[in-house]
């Protein structure tokens, strides 16, 4: 019912409109084939594959100087 629907509405355009309905049709195939190669290209990362790469200093948890004023 919906392709017999399509069918008519193309049939009512004129023969310029079909021509960027073409245009339209390849866009899409292609956006949906370039969507489908970068997914599947993109690699997710493993957890704990950053560890060693960031050194925190040993007073992290210290409190700031410049917040003494705010501190109790």
């Amino acid at each position: 019912m919906l392709t017999h629907s399509i069918y008519s509405r193309i049939n009512l355009l004129p023969p310029n409109k079909i021509g960027q309905l073409l245009d339209f049709i390849e866009f899409l195939l292609n956006k949906e084939f370039i969507d489908k190669e970068v997914q599947r290209k993109r690699k997710k990362p493993k957890f704990g594959c950053a560890k060693g790469k960031f050194i925190m200093s040993a007073d992290f948890d210290e409190p700031l100087a410049n917040f003494n004023e705010y501190m109790p």
